[in-house]
């Protein structure tokens, strides 16, 4: 019998700026939590007032980890020091791992007269750390869909759903689970999530409950979940929301600024190899 996950603890995040001021809220690696391994990082960005977010995010490093950008309204321009270079549009995934090294920017585009979407940081072990930077950049249009009774629609980007449908995202470091939903009020969303796996809610509109026990939470809030193999979400109003989950890598982390590695002296070679222009392609 499947035993579903309950909250253990939601977060309402702090609001903060990055890169050239862009506006935002950070959930994960706040004051609330550190980290939830293997996840390093989230941060949830939206807003229809241009000075947010005009400014982007200047060419910055990155090594060690794996940067993941969804666009749930808008576009991102990116481009990089490997001279790859495009758009995420509006329902659509960009999985960059940094590995050993890489130098981008990114550039944030209303659409409509909306701009709102997520950013998640995922650790690689230490064995890969080290590896040659790559992308998984997938439209909207690649990402499989699946619709549920009462209208519940469920976007399947990484993982794979109790009725089959696999994500587009590879990756077997941490066997992620990213699946996006779009909830009417009343509809319940219920699916597994491996119980090796450390999970989150996040709720980017409406209010749901979460579990047999339920913990109602609304809108800009994240539920770290308890141990379990299921996962059930009611939706108490229209809602849109995700269900992230990972494989905890269990070792060592040392990070500062961009860099994310297992101890002191890589990340110091990290930022020594920077200064030196081993950053590029």
């Amino acid at each position: 019998m499947a035993q579903q996950r309950e909250v253990k603890k939601w977060i309402r995040g702090q609001m903060t700026s990055d890169g050239a001021g862009v506006s935002l809220r950070r959930l994960i690696a706040s004051h609330e939590i550190d980290m939830l391994d293997p996840f390093l990082l989230f941060d949830a960005f939206g807003s229809d007032k241009p000075e947010d977010y005009i400014a982007g995010f200047p060419p910055h490093p990155h090594r060690g980890f794996e940067t993941v950008t969804y666009m749930l309204a808008g576009k991102m321009r990116h481009e990089d020091s490997a001279g790859n270079a495009g758009v995420i549009e509006t329902g659509g995934v960009q999985w960059m791992t940094a590995g050993r090294g890489i130098i981008h920017s990114e550039k944030p585009e209303q659409e409509a007269g909306l701009l709102a979407g997520f950013q998640l940081w995922v650790n690689l072990p230490a064995e890969q750390k080290m590896m040659a930077p790559r992308y998984q950049e997938k439209a909207a249009s690649e990402i499989a869909i699946e619709t549920r009774e009462a209208g519940l629609k469920l976007k399947v980007v990484a993982g794979e759903t109790i009725n089959g449908t696999k994500g587009v995202i590879d990756n077997s470091f941490v066997e992620p689970v990213y699946f996006v939903i779009d909830a009417p009020a009343g509809s319940v969303f219920e699916d597994n999530i491996p119980a090796t796996h450390n999970a989150f809610v996040y709720v980017a509109a409406g209010r749901v409950s979460i579990g047999d026990k339920p913990t109602s939470i609304g809108a800009s809030q994240l539920a770290v979940l308890k141990e379990g193999d299921a996962v059930k979400v009611l939706a108490e109003q229209d809602s849109t929301f995700i269900v992230v989950a990972g494989k905890p890598i269990n070792e060592p982390v040392e990070r500062a600024g961009p860099f994310v590695m297992n101890t002191r002296a890589e990340l110091e070679q990290a930022f020594a190899d920077y200064r030196s222009g081993q950053f590029v392609a």
